[in-house]
Parts: C-alpha cells; structure tokens; sequence
C-alpha cells in the first residue's frame, strides 16, 4: 500500500523551522511544503524560494482552506500557538507545533481539549533536542532503580545571554508573547517529568538585573519582566527533593549538567558535553573502610550504539499520521509541563510555594 502522501504549510518559518524541520520533512518520500506564511512576505518569500515552496500564503487562514494541505507546522512564538493549533485542527489539518507548548496553562489545556475532540487527527510537540544522545541511557538505568531510592536531582542551566546591559530585547523576556516560559524551565520540566515524575511542590526566587533593554526593532527601550536568573525547587511525587538553577548571566560557565543521587548510586549527565557517569555505593566497603576512605568518583559510561538518540522528529510526526505510532511529547505531555512552568510562575510572583497539581 503506497504511503499517505503529506503536504505541509507552515506558518512561522523561523530559526529552527529552517534548520532542523524543512531539511527533515525533505528527506522523507512522499512528503512536501506547499505553502509558508511569515509575519512578514519578505521573510516567506525568502524561504520559499530557497526551499522551493510553491504557495506564499498571506495569511493564515489561506494554509487553513487549501484541501492540499493535510498537516500544519506552527513555527511561531507562544502568543500564537493556542489560536492557530485550534483553528488547523477545526480545519482537519495534523498538527506539530513548536515549543514552548502556550504561553500558559489554560492555553494549554485549551490545545489538549481541541486535540481530544479530533482524535483521527495527530498533534505533536517539538521536543527538546538537549539530552537526546543519552536519554535512552539515561531512562535505563533511573527506570532499573540504579539509584536505589532517588533522594535529590539537581540541575544546572548557565549561560551569559543577559549579561551585558546593552544587549538587546527579545521576545522571550517579553510575558505577552512567551507567558510563564523563562530561559530553559520549559524545556528541562518536559525532560525531567518523563525521566523522574511530576513535582508535589514549587517554590521559587529570581531575579532581573537589566530592568529596561533596547528593543532592535523600533530602537525604544522595554521593560523586562522577566527574570535573568531563577531558583526552583520543591519535592517530588516518588518523594525525592529537587533544585534546579538557571542563568542568563554567568559568564565562563560550565554547561547545562544534571545530577541524580539516591541511596544506592550518583548518575551524572553532563549535557554540554553529552557525557553520562555513574558512581554505585558500595554498602559493604563503606562499612569496612569508613564513609570518607569509600568515597570514589562516578565513572563515565559509554552510550551503546543502540541506544544512542538521533533528531528524527519530523520522521516520528509523518510516522504517526501514516501508522498511527505514538508521538512525544504529544499534547497531554505539554499540559504537564506547562502545569510546572506556571507553578514556579505563580510561585515566584507570590513568594509562597505552590501545591501541584493546580486547579
């Protein structure tokens, strides 16, 4: 039986559409673009010609109306993806959108329930690409109970993308267009929950330290109101405490990196330079040489071939229309997330701590 033909429209063919996502979907037999909608015709037009699209659409309700057109990739920021997922699948077109998931949790639950209420249509999130290499890994050996009983995960996002004062405004700092998401919550909230569960509390601090930056495009300054660093941390519904940390300004850093302890082990995750460690306790040294004399560093792990991720989300997104073969995140994924980014949102704008999950 000859494949289920996919033609495509995008809306929002940005950084990541044209990196990842149109080399992707070019690859596969059988699949197309046919129609690119940007906020601005320029910017359409330009990709249209270099990736050989054969509509430029106006709007987005021209990709909505094509019948040639069975899937919709939304590309845009968080402001758009609520309204515009609503109206692909009222139109019965598939659809994949681009992280983060909403700017909120409403928006979010609002995407779940329009996507239950079509269930013969896919709907797919963009996953984070960040720890791809060793997940599997990763997965394995928290899932096979290495660690004994998970008593604290700890992670690091560092970076100096807001260290100068007079770097410009982005959208991201913007909550009317991002909403609750701040540097990389998001994203690592949607590798954590699948790795360890849902948190049972939020707790959380911040801060700005650049309160207005230039906006490039009109030259004006804005306000930011997002914050440039946040701490995070609570408990764990398996029981295990949790403390996550992000930065926008720390300069000479050393990476993202993500630390499991438990009773029975240590599991590293060095994910800017993808590599995995692990540190068993050994119960019957430590009580015949003493705590400090059994001390060793966690060894590295060499991620199997088998087991090594590769980005093929545009493959597994065609795969799902085609087969009918499960998707991640799919949209039910998104909510829990987004219900995590909210908690450290309200959290933080009320310095109190927020029970999960929220009504």
């Amino acid at each position: 039986m000859p494949a289920t033909p996919i033609r495509i429209g995008i809306i929002g063919a940005g950084g990541i559409v044209k990196s990842r996502h149109l080399p992707g979907f070019k690859r596969i037999e059988d699949c197309r673009v046919v129609a690119v909608h940007n906020r601005s015709r320029a910017n359409a037009e330009a990709v249209a010609r270099e990736w050989n699209i054969p509509h430029v659409a106006g709007a987005p309700e021209e990709i909505f109306r094509r019948d040639d057109i069975n899937a919709v990739v939304i590309g845009t920021t968080p402001y758009l993806h609520r309204d515009l997922t609503l109206a692909a699948l009222a139109a019965g077109k598939h659809v994949f959108c681009q992280a983060r998931m909403a700017r909120t949790l409403a928006e979010a639950r609002d995407m779940l329930a329009a996507a239950r209420a079509r269930p013969d249509l896919v709907t797919m999130l963009c996953p984070a690409p960040h720890v791809l290499p060793g997940e599997r890994l990763v997965a394995r050996m928290l899932g096979a109970g290495a660690l004994g009983e998970p008593r604290l995960v700890r992670l690091q996002h560092l970076s100096d993308s807001t260290l100068c004062a007079d770097a410009p405004y982005h959208w991201r700092l913007d909550p009317e267009i991002s909403g609750y998401n701040v540097l990389t919550l998001g994203i690592y909230a949607e590798i954590l929950q699948r790795w360890l569960g849902k948190a049972r509390t939020v707790a959380a601090t911040g801060k700005r330290f650049t309160p207005r930056r230039k906006d490039p495009a009109t030259g004006v300054p804005r306000e930011v109101a997002a914050p440039e660093t946040l701490s995070v941390s609570g408990e764990l519904e398996c029981g295990a405490h949790y403390a996550y940390l992000f930065s926008g300004v720390a300069a000479y850093s050393p990476g993202d990196r993500i630390e499991f302890y438990g009773t029975r082990g240590t599991l590293i995750y060095d994910v800017a330079g993808q590599r995995v460690s692990f540190g068993q306790v050994d119960p019957a040294r430590r009580a015949r040489v003493g705590l400090v004399a059994a001390k060793e560093e966690p060894q590295p792990l060499e991620i199997p071939a088998a087991e090594r991720g590769e980005w093929r989300v545009e493959a597994d997104f065609v795969s799902a229309i085609r087969q009918g073969t499960p998707v991640f995140p799919d949209f039910q994924a998104g909510v829990d997330y987004m219900e995590f980014v909210e908690a450290a949102g309200r959290a933080l704008e009320t310095g109190r701590t927020v029970r999960l999950p929220l009504p």
